[in-house]
């Protein structure tokens, strides 16, 4: 990458990082006190964190056609004090109702700054050179689970969940939005390209469905995995120790795939790699079947891999055969089934472990396999624009 990039991709890694760590990652450790003070099953709080994502999902399209028109200085900002005031109407909620409230509102501020909206940020400024941008944000925003999980736990446990939600929108605030303001270059002409813009014409032709599919399968995966992993290795006979310092090596197998895409792969078409991705999870399933829970640390290792490469190739393999135009409305539509299968697979893959215990991996691995067999049915050459 360019000296003219780094900046840029240090701002957004961080702000990604933020953004990631204040409002996906939350309801992990926060679902269980919250549900104790307004005297409710968490469920009540992970439905609302669901709805969340859908509502993120269906607001995708016209964020993305947003940052099309003015660049993403002006969402990701914006994205930053929506964020902020869902996490302080949070900390402020007494009822369900106000919860659940500032959790829609906390999907508005989703829609408008995680990847999806800086992926088309990242294409709205370097066009068909952003493979290489993206996968830098991805290095960095990689370790949101990492950074965030500890600083929300000590909140936790020295200030309480209330004022941890004000702390992360001070730095929402604070950190977030000087960054993406200052760093992110304003587009010339981009008030008048607004006024005058039309809605885009972006036909649901066979490679845009086939994306969606795509993406929508394998995101069911790994929403149904980072709710489960722990649970799922322990049908398969691993300890609860094992189970857990398997999940452990999820995070650095997802950074290390994604330098090996920044290095090695990037040579390739975002095609080639991401049917690997699409290959080592259920890889990783056929060994934990063979050699049981002794096995975990390998699967969790092959399938945070996969899920690496397969979070930068949301973004890298629609601008390869699509090009830069339109490039966040495309996102935006491609990644909304993606991002209601992830809402609703926690639960249905909770139902399914109910039933069928360890073989529920034949289900995620059927979805892995599926998704890398709709990827032989697209062409590897961009379009013209």
């Amino acid at each position: 990458m360019s000296q003219r990039q780094l900046p840029i991709i240090l701002a957004l890694g961080t702000t990604q990082t933020l953004a990631w760590a204040s409002s996906y990652y939350l309801p992990a450790l926060l679902a269980d006190p919250m549900g104790r003070d307004l005297g409710v099953s968490s469920n009540w709080i992970f439905g609302a964190f669901s709805a969340a994502l859908v509502i993120s999902a269906m607001l995708g399209p016209r964020i993305g056609r947003q940052i099309d028109l003015v660049g993403g200085r002006q969402v990701l900002s914006a994205s930053n004090l929506t964020i902020a005031a869902g996490l302080v109407l949070l900390g402020l909620s007494q009822s369900v109702t106000v919860m659940a409230i500032a959790w829609l509102v906390l999907g508005i501020g989703m829609a408008m700054g995680l990847y999806d909206a800086a992926f088309a940020a990242l294409g709205r400024i370097y066009g068909t050179e952003a493979r290489r941008s993206i996968t830098g944000i991805t290095l960095m925003a990689g370790f949101a689970s990492t950074v965030g999980w500890p600083l929300t736990a000590w909140g936790l446990a020295h200030i309480g969940w209330r004022e941890t939600c004000f702390a992360w929108a001070a730095a929402n605030i604070l950190i977030g939005l000087p960054l993406n303001f200052f760093m992110l270059p304003a587009i010339k002409g981009a008030k008048q390209a607004a006024a005058t813009a039309e809605k885009p014409h972006v036909p649901l032709d066979r490679t845009m469905i086939l994306l969606a599919f795509i993406f929508a399968a394998v995101w069911t995966v790994t929403g149904a995995m980072a709710a489960h992993f722990p649970r799922i290795l322990e049908t398969t006979g691993a300890t609860p120790a094992e189970a857990i310092a398997a999940g452990a090596l999820i995070g650095p197998a997802q950074v290390g795939a994604r330098m090996l895409e920044a290095g090695f792969l990037s040579r390739f078409h975002p095609l080639w790699s991401t049917r690997l991705a699409c290959l080592t999870h259920p890889v990783g399933a056929v060994i934990v079947a063979i050699f049981g829970g002794a096995a975990a640390s390998a699967f969790a290792l092959f399938h945070g891999s996969g899920n690496g490469i397969l979070t930068i190739a949301r973004g890298t393999l629609p601008l390869s055969i699509f090009g830069p135009k339109d490039f966040g409305y495309r996102l935006g539509i491609i990644g909304a089934p993606a991002r209601m299968a992830q809402a609703v697979a926690p639960l249905a893959f909770g139902l399914l472990i109910d039933l069928m215990g360890a073989k529920v991996l034949i289900v995620s691995s059927a979805l892995s396999l599926s998704a890398l067999a709709a990827l032989f049915l697209i062409r590897t050459g961009r379009r013209p624009d």
